[in-house]
């Protein structure tokens, strides 16, 4: 009996634990994914929206392109996706590339070539709202200037912001093993 009663406490210490463990981690990505610092729109020299499993991004970002935020938009695209850059868009210069890597790394190594060529030195940024900070800390390795961060609209189920939690903290983690541009 003593045995069953040790290890019934082992394993409520360990559930507790790990509730524990879970609360703090939920409390401590609240500034990061929940609320991270969203910049607020002014004009910039281009527009550049950032891949990714949420594709609305993309008519937000023309959108913005077609109010006059910037007079060039550039979308980040998958090789499925290439298609997207051959639908007209009046009023909308626009342009795509394919990054290399296929990860924001990728996106901030193509932002560093397109400023350079371009002179840009205000860049709006289109991404979702949990990847708002891992985008900023990436791209400001890359580009010297003003970033612009904004949030595409977009509804996340209570799984896909635990999702993003956890794809979100692996993809900061990667890009502080890997800082350089």
């Amino acid at each position: 009996m003593a045995v069953n009663g040790r290890c019934w406490r082992i394993v409520r210490r360990s559930f507790v634990s790990l509730c524990v463990l879970l609360i703090a981690a939920v409390l401590a990505g609240l500034p990061v994914y929940v609320r991270p610092q969203i910049d607020r729109l002014r004009h910039a020299d281009a527009i550049l929206v950032l891949g990714g499993r949420d594709y609305d991004r993309y008519p937000f970002g023309i959108g913005l392109g077609k109010q006059g935020w910037a007079p060039i938009v550039v979308l980040s695209v998958d090789r499925w996706r290439a298609g997207y850059c051959a639908t007209l868009h009046p009023h909308v210069d626009l342009r795509c590339f394919i990054p290399d890597p296929p990860t924001t790394k990728g996106e901030a190594q193509e932002l560093h070539r397109l400023a350079a060529s371009y002179g840009w030195r205000t860049v709006i940024v289109v991404t979702s709202r949990p990847h708002i900070s891992r985008a900023r800390f990436i791209l400001e390795h890359c580009f010297d200037d003003n970033l612009v961060m904004v949030e595409s609209p977009a509804h996340l189920s209570a799984l896909e912001w635990a999702y993003q939690y956890v794809y979100q903290t692996a993809g900061y983690a990667r890009a502080v093993l890997e800082p350089s541009c």
